[in-house]
């Protein structure tokens, strides 16, 4: 530990150590950074040190940090109304978000369903589509379509439809009725190959597995795991004509890429698709405190309607009026500054900053979407190469640490392939994307003249 951190600090490191458990982490806090402020586009470690948050902390600070008005909303809701339950009652807050998100979604998704957060979303959508399926009379569809390597959370069901052994294994046996195609790796894609081919590896499984046992095809709009993985024109169009062709609901895992962060409010509207559920979190507050949705389509919902049937699934904080009034305050942020029209105005800023970097020798792909972007890692660009196994381990673990000493926060991962993943806030501009490009190019260079000697 650090012998120069203040009295307070080193105690409060010496109990997250004893204390705090991490997430996707070691169990002991020990030697994590401790954020103590966040401004704008940066965050404040308890040394003083300055961060450019390149990753929106977790892809979810949308709006920034330090937005008083956030805060005042959530201040403001619990004097007057701290908890209520949106099981048996209803309140204000829930009842005007739920009306504002439906106005904002496209086609007829016009029924919310609140969450806690991402995980808690896919889980209520999972089991949604079964139930919608069993009132309609084919109690036999209850598997879930999803892509190999991507994440859609960690609760049970959710486990089953995410696509990575490292995340599923430790927990296995998991819940029925996960079965699992190809990503859109168009990097990788072999010459001369349809571009459509994974569209179609979705229809090969639905008629391996029998179309009357699935329920759904789960899919992120640009897949997170694996680097920001971008559909090709036509994939979801293709997707969404094979759902409907087998009678499959088409569930758009939008936790990370909606409000904003293509530069539109949902995924669907960046890719010109139209799904029967979407599942969203993060943003959705921009992270001042946990809230999730599940938005539904009128026709998923007829079958309840029609039967007078209830949808036996709740959650105590679902609808939590504090979490309502923030969500509110946000949009009502992210319409005031025209934080969409800013991104798609500056992607291609961001873009530039990254595509800037491809001479580093290990810098193979750079891809993504409005500021949500990859850049894919290998031994040898000209051929696309990859690392062996144990080399790519070590250059993520390298940049990790790197990065983090360099004033960069972002994601160093080697899920599929080794890769750095951006997702600043939506009000970052050339400025930070400057300063972005210029600690990724110390970082990957240093990472780079390693592997030489």
């Amino acid at each position: 530990m650090d012998a120069t951190l203040a009295p307070a600090s080193t105690a409060l490191r010496s109990l997250a150590a004893r204390h705090l458990m991490t997430h996707f982490g070691p169990v002991s806090a020990s030697g994590v950074p401790v954020y103590v402020r966040g401004e704008g586009c940066h965050v404040f470690d308890d040394e003083g040190r300055r961060h450019l948050d390149g990753l929106s902390m977790l892809f979810c600070v949308n709006v920034g940090h330090g937005r008083a008005e956030l805060a005042e909303a959530a201040a403001a809701q619990a004097r007057e109304l701290a908890y209520a339950t949106t099981w048996d009652a209803v309140h204000p807050p829930a009842v005007e978000l739920a009306a504002r998100i439906a106005g904002l979604a496209p086609g007829d998704l016009n029924r919310v369903f609140f969450t806690s957060g991402g995980s808690e979303s896919v889980e209520s959508a999972l089991k949604l589509a079964r139930v919608h399926h069993q009132l309609r009379g084919e109690s036999r569809r209850v598997k879930v379509i999803a892509r190999e390597l991507a994440y859609h959370g960690t609760t049970a069901g959710a486990l089953a439809a995410t696509g990575l052994p490292s995340v599923r294994t430790p927990f296995e046996p998991l819940a029925p009725g996960g079965c699992h195609v190809a990503h859109t790796d168009e990097y990788r894609r072999p010459e001369g190959r349809d571009p459509l081919w994974a569209a179609a590896a979705i229809e090969e499984r639905l008629q391996f597995e029998g179309a009357e046992t699935v329920a759904a095809v789960i899919l992120e709009p640009v897949q997170n795991s694996g680097g920001c993985l971008v559909p090709p024109d036509g994939y979801f169009a293709r997707v969404r004509e094979i759902c409907d062709r087998h009678g499959v609901l088409m569930i758009s895992d939008d936790t990370i890429c909606s409000w904003g962060r293509l530069g539109t409010w949902f995924g669907g509207q960046r890719f010109d698709y139209v799904p029967d559920i979407i599942t969203t979190a993060k943003g959705m507050t921009s992270a001042y405190v946990p809230m999730g949705a599940m938005i539904v389509a009128d026709s998923v919902a007829e079958p309840f309607l029609a039967h007078g049937a209830s949808f036996a699934h709740g959650l105590t904080f679902g609808g939590h009026p504090v979490g309502a009034a923030v969500a509110l305050a946000n949009l009502d942020v992210i319409e005031r500054e025209d934080l969409l029209g800013h991104v798609r105005r500056h992607e291609d800023d961001l873009r530039d900053e990254l595509e800037g970097l491809r001479d580093v020798p290990i810098v193979g792909d750079v891809r993504g979407a409005g500021f949500f972007w990859g850049i894919e890692l290998v031994a040898d660009p000209p051929t696309k190469r990859p690392f062996a196994p144990d080399v790519a381990a070590g250059v993520v673990g390298f940049l990790g640490p790197e990065l983090q000493r360099r004033g960069l926060i972002c994601r160093a991962a080697d899920r599929g392939y080794p890769v750095i993943q951006l997702a600043p806030p939506l009000i970052a501009g050339p400025e930070e994307f400057a300063e972005i490009g210029r600690i990724l190019r110390g970082a990957l260079t240093a990472a780079a003249a390693r592997l030489e000697g």
